[in-house]
């Protein structure tokens, strides 16, 4: 049985590379930056692990970053259930807070549109007062900072994230979703805690947004017995 607080090592589950310690994180971005080398990583939730499943281009672009953070609530009860590990969650949410309060690195932020990042420079102030001088930009030029935040959704982040790493000299990408509207206060918030620990967050999201959510969690439901009957011959392999 893994421990809820050691140091997990990269693991592949459902064909994605999967970095679940909040420590080792935070350890491998300092080792990327101590390198002066670009690379990025990827947030997964429920709908990427769907669409890297099905499109093998877009499974190799998720693969092919530092790894991906588990922002599913759902893939570690998937993996307690075939071979009895416990996984925490780490969702994109919660390692923007991370790194943001932590005002440790340079950031700079890209996405969505100017009305949220104004709203998003404001309220991330409290937590990192640093962040007044960052810079907050819809389409980017150039970075020259640690850690580059992408909201621009899935899968455009990703393919964004691929196709820029060789054109940066360092630098660490992190594609965060919804996670600027979040904390813009401005556009969509998280549900309620309840919500989360429940794993019920996927009703909420249905619930303010019918016509998109309904359509990513039909492809969910389509895709998830074959991707848990998959991992469960794997595991079964391993076990010979």
């Amino acid at each position: 049985m893994i421990l809820k607080n050691a140091v997990l090592l990269m693991e592949k589950y459902f064909n994605i590379n999967y970095e679940f310690s909040p420590q080792e994180v935070g350890r491998r971005i300092d080792e990327q930056l101590s390198k002066n080398e670009s690379d990025y990583i990827c947030v997964a939730d429920g709908v990427i692990l769907n669409n890297a499943n099905r499109k093998p281009d877009y499974l190799k672009i998720v693969n092919g970053g530092m790894f991906a953070i588990c922002d599913s609530g759902y893939v570690p009860l998937y993996i307690k259930w075939l071979y009895g590990k416990r996984y925490p969650q780490y969702c994109g949410s919660q390692i923007f807070k991370d790194l943001v309060s932590s005002q440790k690195y340079r950031m700079f932020f890209m996405g969505t549109n100017q009305r949220t990042l104004d709203g998003l420079r404001e309220n991330l102030k409290a937590m990192n007062p640093k962040v007044e001088n960052m810079s907050f930009y819809e389409l980017p030029f150039k970075a020259g900072a640690d850690i580059i935040w992408v909201a621009l959704g899935a899968p455009k982040q990703e393919i964004f994230m691929s196709k820029l790493k060789p054109y940066l000299k360092r630098g660490v990408m992190i594609a965060v979703g919804a996670a600027f509207k979040f904390y813009s206060g401005q556009d969509e918030k998280r549900a309620p805690k309840w919500m989360l620990d429940a794993h019920l967050e996927f009703v909420y999201r249905i619930f303010c947004d019918p016509k998109k959510q309904l359509k990513r969690c039909g492809w969910i439901v389509v895709t998830l017995p074959k991707l848990l009957y998959q991992e469960w011959k794997r595991k079964r392999f391993m076990q010979l």
